[in-house]
């Protein structure tokens, strides 16, 4: 039996990142005189693939990381299953890349409980590696991973058919920025499969001997469970899933009440930068610790609520009930035609009040018509006094039809009962709401608003936002960034600062911040809010980078750009469009690749990116969809809407959606979703891959299709745009891409690249097809 030899390259890249790294691996085939490119997973691209050399056949079955965090030092166990799907029998060794030198010690090679030897290379001696399978099998994909040592175990066979288990045990110093310590595991590897990955699963024990404040991934939407003051839990679960982007996750420590850090990213040094700050507050204390409250819990009991809904209304109530704190204030207002309150006052919680509340509920039926100006009027006269925190939690799934029916009157009936500056969380359940009307409800009362879908369970979204909110321990939060001996005449330190306003913390909580700044140096941020009826006031030192000198945090300008275009979309809506704005929306969704419905036209081959105001035009037509208020169309346009504003993470979602709650739950995941041919080859010249770029989908504005996008993708901080069979940056213009110096790819030139700009251009090296690219203000097409 004729056998082949390769390598099994593990990815435990780390570079210059501030991190550790956990491994992940391609097979690499090292026949002589054989083309053999890594395996991908075909998506439709904008040309059909021509004839290429077969991929190598396998598949990543699983992956498993478990790490043990303490302090900085990190034990980390990796376990990876992958199946030889050939006929032939493959000979295989692990190669690795190193992160730094003396960064890992005590490192074990285990295949299916074997222990294999390992040897150490160099940063040349592995660039040599790199080089040779690229140009061999003219195939950049590990172009991404070049600029590092390795470690390479010697050989072992994989048969016909047969899995093997890897794993691999080490120890590692962590690396700090920002006061941030930073883990990374290079999880977008993976993506080199036939298949998608069966499974992957991350676990994280974070301990310290100090509290731990923040603890935050800028790229997986990630659990977190806090059980004491120095430990944390951080887990990620995928299944049958792409890796697309890699693991990262950062935590800091802190003493003080409220734990802030701040991370920043300035590309160029004659403009803006961005900064992203971490706020959290003390983790859960025991309830007799807790902040009082005052929360309204106003439920929707008309005819359209009858049958599941309402019964679910009623489930969502015990659990608020069965949740208060001693000494918290509540009451509960149900409304159709009238207007009913569990008492006339607030009560304090206490057993009897439970019991009481919750033989209240049980006589909740549903019938009778909408009066919501009405049910929202009583709820906030109940809330006069602002000394302590006021919630109003408001349902409903239908439009006013009695009472006052006017849009605009009720909101503005609100806003003139709202004395106590009570927080309205509305939830639109079911696609016959006037979502329109619940935003700005939510933006005037200090709120915000979750849309619960037809087959949705409307107590577990309430659920959710309850325990957020259920233990106040600093609201009225405002933050102000100061730095000595800026100029006067250059105004405010930091602009376009998002959220906006209205800023409470939560026990468990954790606030994201992002904003821009104008000048670089030393800067500290003052926190002042209340503690129950306390002023108090926090002060932290921080420092925006004057100009950056890697792609490190390049992911806070994608993120400060998906809340932005969240926040021109909501200024639209709800006052009317603005051409300044729409303006805005066009040049920021075009340089950093938001795809919406109102910026589809991106996603067109034929168009020209740089048309800016034949762009703009289409944009303004599209964005008179927002005029509908009501229906599927009205709910999805503002489910899109929210997420944008809310967005945790700077990396699409596998359906360019996802369920984003008032937790603050992603925009994204890091993983793509399913192609529609998992076995065709890959093509250098066609949109096929995944290669190192995140892949974008979107939701049409009536909500029926989730349209791919293949024509766009982001990689690393820059967006490439498919047009004339060509991928290119869009931040080429029409000079450069004329001017543009041609480099042969595969060619000396073409790797020298990555010496003469640095490490972070080998992602964009690994492009395929012909692209044209901007590197410090030069052109290049290859």
């Amino acid at each position: 039996m004729r056998t082949f030899k390769l390598w099994f390259v593990l990815l435990a890249v780390c570079a210059f990142l501030p991190a550790v790294a956990a491994a992940q691996g391609v097979l690499i085939d090292e026949r002589e005189g054989q083309q053999a490119r890594l395996p991908r997973i075909i998506w439709p691209g904008p040309r059909p693939a021509p004839p290429t050399p077969s991929p190598q056949s396998y598949r990543i079955k699983q992956l498993a990381v478990d790490v043990n965090l303490k302090d900085q030092l990190a034990q980390v166990q990796m376990s990876q299953t992958f199946i030889n799907t050939g006929s032939r029998q493959m000979e295989v060794s692990f190669v690795f890349p190193l992160p730094y030198d003396g960064a890992i010690d005590r490192m074990t090679f285990m295949v299916d409980g074997k222990e294999f030897e390992a040897k150490l290379l160099n940063a040349t001696e592995a660039r040599q590696i790199y080089e040779g399978y690229i140009r061999r099998n003219q195939d950049p994909a590990l172009m991404e991973w070049m600029g590092t040592g390795m470690f390479k175990t010697s050989v072992f066979p994989v048969p016909a058919g047969a899995s093997r288990q890897v794993s691999i045990r080490y120890s590692q110093l962590c690396r700090k920025q920002g006061g941030l310590t930073e883990l990374l595991f290079p999880l977008s590897a993976a993506k080199y499969t036939s298949q998608p990955v069966e499974k992957v699963e991350i676990n994280v024990a974070v301990q310290s001997q100090a509290k731990i404040k923040n603890v935050y991934s800028p790229t997986h939407d990630v659990k977190i469970k806090r059980p004491t003051d120095r430990l944390a839990k951080v887990s990620f679960r995928s299944a049958n899933e792409i890796p697309t982007a890699d693991f990262r996750l950062m935590y800091d420590i802190g003493n003080k009440k409220v734990g802030a850090s701040v991370l920043s990213y300035r590309p160029q040094r004659d403009k803006d930068g961005y900064f992203l700050m971490l706020l959290s507050p003390e983790i859960e204390k025991a309830k007799g610790d807790a902040v009082p409250k005052q929360v309204v819990f106003v439920v929707d009991r008309s005819g359209s609520m009858s049958g599941k809904k309402i019964e679910q209304a009623k489930g969502a109530l015990r659990f608020v009930l069965n949740n208060l704190n001693e000494g918290d204030l509540f009451n509960i207002i149900a409304y159709d035609s009238a207007v009913e309150s569990f008492q006339p006052e607030l009560q304090r919680y206490d057993e009897e009040t439970r019991k009481s509340a919750l033989g209240f509920v049980e006589g909740i039926f549903a019938g009778g018509s909408t009066n919501i100006d009405g049910a929202l009027q009583a709820a906030l006269n109940l809330l006069a006094d602002d000394s302590t925190p006021n919630f109003v939690v408001f349902l409903t799934d239908g439009l006013p039809t009695a009472g006052e029916k006017n849009e605009a009157k009720i909101v503005a009936n609100a806003k003139q009962h709202n004395q106590g500056r009570a927080r309205l969380f509305s939830f639109g359940v079911g696609f016959d709401v006037n979502s329109r009307m619940l935003d700005k409800l939510s933006r005037t009362c200090f709120g915000q608003s979750q849309y619960v879908r037809p087959n949705e369970d409307i107590e577990a979204h309430v659920s959710q936002l309850y325990q957020r909110i259920g233990a106040p321990v600093m609201t009225d939060l405002a933050i102000t960034f100061d730095m000595e001996n800026l100029p006067a005449e250059q105004g405010k330190l930091t602009n376009r600062v998002y959220p906006r306003d209205n800023y409470d913390l939560f026990a468990g909580d954790q606030l994201v911040v992002v904003g821009r700044y104008t000048s670089g140096g030393d800067a500290k941020i003052t926190v002042r809010g209340k503690v129950g009826k306390k002023k108090q006031k926090e002060s932290f030192p921080a420092k925006f980078t004057v100009k950056s000198s890697d792609e490190t945090n390049a992911f806070i300008e994608k993120l400060w750009a998906m809340r932005r275009v969240g926040e021109i979309i909501d200024e639209i809506d709800l006052h009317g469009k603005n051409q300044e704005l729409i303006d805005e929306l066009v040049a920021i969704s075009t340089r950093h690749g938001i795809i919406t419905p109102y910026t589809s036209f991106l996603a067109d081959e034929n168009s020209n990116v740089r048309d800016f105001a034949h762009f703009s035009r289409q944009a303004g037509v599209a964005l008179q969809a927002l005029g509908q208020a009501e229906g599927r169309g009205g709910f999805v346009q503002r489910e899109l809407k929210a997420q944008l504003q809310r967005s945790q993470r700077a990396t699409p979602s596998a359906d360019g959606f996802n369920s984003s709650g008032f937790g603050g739950q992603s925009f994204g995941s890091g993983i793509a979703g399913s192609p529609t041919n998992r076995s065709a080859p890959a093509s250098p010249g066609a949109a096929s891959g995944p290669g190192p770029a995140t892949r974008l989908r979107f939701r049409t504005i009536d909500g029926d299709r989730v349209v791919p996008v293949q024509t766009v993708r982001n990689v690393g901080g820059k967006t490439f745009y498919f047009r004339d069979n060509r991928w290119v940056d869009s931040e080429t213009t029409a000079e450069q891409e004329k001017a543009a110096t041609v480099v042969k790819r595969y060619s000396k030139e073409y790797f020298d690249l990555v010496t003469k700009h640095g490490k972070d251009v080998a992602k964009y090296l690994a492009l395929e097809g012909n692209v044209t690219l901007v590197l410090d203000g030069k052109p290049y097409s290859f």
